[in-house]
């Protein structure tokens, strides 16, 4: 099975522009999706940390496991081969993978939110998640092509899986249906956890078209490689590099035809107008300097760490685990270690109920 011709949209818009396009639609329902939903890595691990199994956790189970299953149901139909993806044919990092994953998590709890969160709620009108996203995407591009990118090599290169990263369906003895299984796991997990604390029937549908935005995003680009004439990666959704490309673009460059770039305009259109139509477009700012110092920390750190391990919470810790490939699984595995150990260090038993952001 081939999937649907994307040769009218190349021949139209060119290779460059039906990329943008293609970020543009991933983006926008990834954008309405998490802003209803409110998904979030951090509120999740901030849950479990303290000893809850809540909504914010239920919603992260359920966006990871229909992630899984897009992913893995595109791939098995021969719509989207996540096999041609750099996550899996490039070398992984393990050493990247835990100090960069272990930065992320301690950083998106310092900043009281994801990189995905935090760019969500920026396009909501949220003053401090724009200025802490905005010095994560300068730490992220300082990482990969500026100050910090000898010491970001470095670690990188101290434990790494060979040419190719590992994939672990190939170890898993379940062959290609390995992802397919740990989304039906995940899900029946996740429905038990909402079922427990009665999440609602809009949470969790809103939870699962995060999910179902990773998939998307692998077939579009893998429709589109298919019949490009120039070569396009087959990616999906990420926030650290993409976020960093706008930036370039907004100040230098100017080149808008790329899918992340069309990623995150389509992420700022859809969470600004989902928040707009439910009346929750609304101004904040910081509560005070402490406030300030503590997010703009974590900021550096997340951004530092993203590029590090492959990709933020979004970019390694679901898109890059939904391929299966072991240094993406082992970044989500240290993303969450930090965010609780972290969490357990600030906030110590008694304290008050997750804040809502």
């Amino acid at each position: 099975m081939e999937g649907f011709d994307a040769t009218p949209v190349l021949d139209a818009l060119g290779d460059g522009g039906a990329a943008a396009l293609a970020g543009l639609l991933t983006g926008a329902i990834f954008g309405v999706s998490a802003q209803r939903s409110r998904f979030c890595l951090r509120a999740a691990c901030v849950e479990f940390a303290r000893g809850q199994v809540g909504e914010r956790l239920s919603v992260w189970f359920l966006c990871f496991a229909t992630a899984m299953i897009w992913t893995h149901a595109f791939d098995l139909l021969g719509w989207a081969d996540i096999h041609a993806s750099r996550i899996l044919t490039g070398a992984g990092s393990l050493s990247g993978a835990i100090v960069g994953g272990a930065l992320v998590g301690w950083g998106m709890v310092l900043s009281r939110g994801c990189p995905g969160r935090l760019l969500v709620l920026a396009s909501t009108g949220n003053l401090r998640s724009l200025l802490t996203g905005l010095v994560f995407v300068v730490a992220a591009q300082m990482a990969y092509h500026g100050a910090l990118a000898p010491l970001r090599q470095d670690i990188a290169l101290w434990w790494t899986t060979g040419t190719s990263n590992v994939d672990l369906a190939l170890v898993s003895g379940l062959g290609r249906w390995t992802g397919l299984v740990l989304g039906v796991a995940f899900t029946a997990l996740a429905l038990w956890s909402a079922a427990r604390n009665r999440v609602s029937a809009r949470t969790l549908w809103f939870g699962s078209g995060v999910g179902f935005s990773v998939g998307a995003g692998w077939l579009l680009t893998a429709q589109l490689s298919r019949a490009a004439f120039e070569p396009i990666p087959v990616e999906s959704i990420a926030f650290s590099g993409p976020s960093a490309e706008t930036l370039m673009a907004l100040l230098f460059t100017g080149e808008w035809a790329d899918f992340g770039v069309g990623l995150v305009a389509g992420v700022v259109l859809g969470a600004g107008i989902a928040a707009r139509a439910a009346g929750e477009w609304r101004f904040e700012g910081f509560d005070g300097a402490p406030a300030m110092r503590r997010h703009i920390a974590g900021a550096v750190l997340m951004g530092f760490g993203a590029m590090l391990a492959g990709g933020c919470s979004i970019g390694a810790g679901v898109t890059g685990a939904s391929t299966l490939a072991l240094s993406m699984w082992v970044a989500l595995t240290a993303m969450w270690v930090a965010a609780i150990a972290t969490e357990w260090a600030l906030d110590r038993p008694g304290a008050a109920p997750v804040a809502a952001q």
